[in-house]
């Protein structure tokens, strides 16, 4: 292949020390990198959601007297193999539509295949065996959690065009990264009920706020080459819309929580995660991409704390 990206094979947006080039052989790097191995943020932000809504239905079953340890712990398994699967799976598929946008992005022009190291084809197999994987687990819960995570592909396909005729992609991508806040819930009940819902929208929200942040970093590639982004539709008035999606979220979360009738370890983790999403907007500079960068990442915690908080809410009541 030819147009080998800098750094012996390595991406540009990505840690050049993380596991997947310590573990795997260099043949396998493209792949890897086509999954966002090496950027483990991606499937984490989707497995928050997952792990908060089986967490909550975990604790209305202790309030019942009917938790079941052994299924809490393999649906949390699950969640995170599925996560990890479809993520990898949405961004091959994402990169094999924006092979060409990515070309002209400094940001993605290393990645595997607009630098060539993996050809369409090899992207397009890689993208089943992901997707297989994602199969396998999703069989593993009842026939409504079945048809509703499949339901969720629509938007996971529609997502990669959204930023060509809408200046909300990221709308679009919190509808899809949210659905586990449905999934959760529904493995354990077979149904949805308000909480999923509640947490589902607050989700939603949540994405919408952390990836304008992201998004702030490419918006002068962006301008030039027509991709649209909330972080170029708010441009300097970011900071307000950032506190209203982030404020939204955590009054629906609180709302879900006492729907539900969780007791106050959940809300002392809200408040937890609700503190670092305040410090994100106190220090935000939306015209420091590395700073943006760092923000983003800093909702790996928020979803942790309010994990957390659900977790010992099973125990404590």
């Amino acid at each position: 292949m030819s147009n080998l990206s800098d750094d012996n094979g390595r991406v540009f947006d990505a840690p050049s020390d993380n596991f997947v080039y310590r573990l795997l052989p260099p043949g396998l790097w493209p792949y890897a990198q086509l999954a966002r191995w090496d950027r483990p943020i991606g499937w984490q932000l989707l497995m928050w959601p997952c792990f908060w809504s089986a967490a909550m239905a975990a604790a209305v079953t202790a309030e019942a007297n009917a938790f079941r340890p052994g299924q809490f712990i393999a649906h949390l398994f699950l969640f995170w193999i599925g996560a990890v699967a479809m993520r990898g799976a949405g961004c091959t598929y994402n990169d094999l539509v924006d092979h060409e946008i990515d070309s002209k992005v400094a940001r993605t022009r290393s990645r595997p295949l607009p630098s060539g190291r993996v050809t369409r084809r090899q992207a397009k197999i890689f993208i089943l065996l992901q997707a297989l994987t994602g199969l396998v687990v999703l069989l593993c819960f009842n026939l409504f959690t079945i048809v509703l995570a499949i339901a969720s592909l629509a938007i996971v396909a529609l997502y990669p065009f959204a930023k060509r005729f809408t200046d909300w992609p990221q709308f679009v991508l919190g509808l899809a990264f949210s659905w586990g806040a449905l999934v959760g819930w529904s493995a354990v009940f077979g149904s949805l009920s308000a909480p999923a819902l509640l947490v589902y929208v607050a989700a939603v929200l949540w994405t919408i706020g952390y990836d304008t942040i992201y998004a702030h970093q490419d918006k002068e590639d962006d301008a030039l080459i027509g991709v649209r982004s909330t972080a170029r539709l708010f441009g300097d008035n970011t900071l307000p819309f950032l506190i209203f999606f982030y404020g939204a979220m955590l009054a629906l979360m609180a709302v879900a929580f006492h729907l539900a009738g969780l007791g106050w370890p959940a809300f002392a983790g809200l408040v937890g995660g609700g503190g670092i999403l305040a410090w994100q907007l106190v220090v935000l500079d939306i015209n420091d991409g590395d700073q943006c960068k760092r923000l983003f990442l800093a909702n790996h915690p928020v979803g942790m704390a309010i994990f957390a908080g659900l977790v010992v809410a099973i125990f404590l009541g």
